[in-house]
């Protein structure tokens, strides 16, 4: 069975062909165009045949009104009297036969073939030339036949006069129609698709023209196709690829500002951690390398933290991936349980750590983690720059929509610094608090991808004299309905 096994190779799966639109288009061009070509041969057999019959049609009803006109009452009685004229005229050609069938008034007979079949009408109509199409002698003929009224015999059932001919010469002239016009379509229509490939090789060249463009870029070219240069059917789809390249090139700033942001900022903690590594191996005193080893262990917690700031930036930054406003989760669940996590933290540090809100859950649109780090920084500032004193977080809503604050008793934030704040990297002038400089910027890139309004202002519960404190609120729009789930699942 091994062996067997082993014998076995797997069969690859077919590859489903790249599909090609200049081939569709001429396809679906072409298809209708050679479809149409035999119904147009039909027509033209009809027309033809309609348009051959009418003439002689009315050259044998010339003859019969002739013939009619040679029939006589004589003392009483229907007489058919023939001259040389009407006799050349009954005469068969080169091309059909003739034949003609005069019967009188009793119906008896008074010239020209009796096999001719007589018409089935039962109810003469004198004086009217009708037609029909018969047999005659094993070939198909046509008859035109009418009724003549003797006026000297009043009641009288009326003489009947019918000639009929062979199809012959119709036959030809049909024919030479459908050739007049069927060969030229012979010739046209291989131009006509000629003409089609080109018209839709010239048609689609823009493309073509696009796609020169599109590969002489440069790699790192994400600018923008000028959409005026290209036809207007091609212009939605220009637009679709500016918006991709408009989104991948906000991808690439992200990743490139995060690149350089980890690089900056790294550099000083770990230049720490390899002093503080490099003063431990030549202390020789154990309390020595005790102190280096616990500067160690500190330089890299705030390496860490660095850098899961540095994360939770781009991820607030991620703009290739929408956020989904159709779910909603608990704002005051997730204020709860983020306050709960800094308690400990906040009592170390001799700081009044609260929560305020409503016992009812307060549902934004949005996504849970993202907005559990928002709070998670906002209650990190706090307590940073609140030396002691209380910092409160405080979940509402009202008729214009959730509102989330985080208030604390610190020395505040000068009016003119409270937009620079929220900039990467940017430390308050004078303040001693240690910090990356990175937790508002990432508020504020949360708060933008959920349409949030941010704000800065004094706190006006604070009561430490010469500390305004800090207010920071941060204002979401009335939810507009979608899907409710657990606060914490994203």
């Amino acid at each position: 069975m091994d062996d067997d096994r082993r014998g076995l190779t797997p069969v690859p799966a077919l590859e489903r062909p790249a599909r090609s639109l200049f081939g569709e288009i001429l396809d679906w061009m072409l298809v209708p165009l050679f479809l149409l070509w035999p119904i147009s041969v039909a027509i033209t057999y009809v027309v033809a045949q309609s348009i051959a019959v009418a003439p002689y049609d009315r050259a044998l009803a010339n003859t019969v009104l002739a013939l009619a006109q040679q029939v006589q009452d004589v003392n009483g009685r229907a007489r058919l009297q023939l001259p040389d004229s009407a006799r050349e005229m009954l005469r068969a050609d080169e091309t059909d036969s003739v034949f003609y069938l005069v019967l009188g008034s009793k119906g008896e007979y008074l010239g020209g073939d009796r096999e001719l079949p007589l018409p089935s009408l039962e109810h003469p109509l004198p004086g009217i030339v009708q037609y029909r199409d018969d047999v005659m002698r094993g070939f198909a003929v046509r008859v035109a036949y009418t009724w003549v009224a003797l006026p000297t015999s009043p009641g009288a059932q009326p003489a009947l006069v019918q000639v009929a001919e062979t199809l012959e010469k119709r036959s030809q002239l049909a024919n030479e129609i459908i050739k007049g016009v069927i060969l030229p379509q012979v010739v046209v229509l291989p131009l006509a698709v000629v003409l089609v490939w080109f018209g839709l090789s010239r048609g689609i060249a823009p493309l073509g023209k696009l796609q020169e463009r599109l590969r002489a870029r440069r790699p790192d070219d994400l600018s923008p196709i000028d959409e005026r240069e290209v036809p207007q059917e091609i212009a939605p789809l220009v637009r679709a690829m500016n918006e991709l390249l408009q989104r991948l090139s906000a991808n690439v700033a992200a990743q490139k500002r995060f690149v350089a942001d980890a690089a900056h900022q790294m550099k000083t903690p770990l230049a720490g951690i390899r002093t503080q590594a490099e003063l431990a191996l030549r202390n020789d005193s154990p309390e020595d390398m005790q102190a280096s080893l616990r500067h160690l262990i500190a330089g890299a917690e705030r390496a860490t933290r660095l850098v899961n700031q540095l994360l939770a930036l781009a991820r607030a930054e991620d703009t290739g991936s929408p956020l989904d406003t159709s779910i909603r989760v608990d704002l005051q669940a997730i204020a709860s349980e983020q306050t709960q996590n800094r308690v400990q933290e906040a009592l170390a540090k001799g700081i009044d750590l609260g929560l305020e809100g409503s016992e009812t859950p307060v549902e934004v649109s949005g996504n849970a983690l993202l907005l559990a780090e928002m709070i998670s920084n906002l209650i990190d500032n706090a307590l940073r720059y609140a030396p002691s004193g209380a910092v409160t977080v405080r979940v509402t809503d009202d008729e214009k929509g959730p509102l989330l604050e985080v208030e604390d008793s610190g020395p505040g934030i000068p009016a003119e610094e409270r937009e620079l704040v929220f900039d990467r990297f940017y430390r308050i002038l004078g303040s001693e608090a240690a910090g990356s400089g990175l937790g508002l910027a990432i508020v504020r890139e949360i708060a933008q991808r959920h349409r949030a309004v941010l704000s800065i202002s004094d706190n006006p519960r604070s009561t430490a004299p010469g500390m305004p404190g800090t207010r920071i609120s941060v204002r979401f729009p009335p939810h507009s309905g979608g899907r409710a789930e657990n606060a914490m699942t994203a």
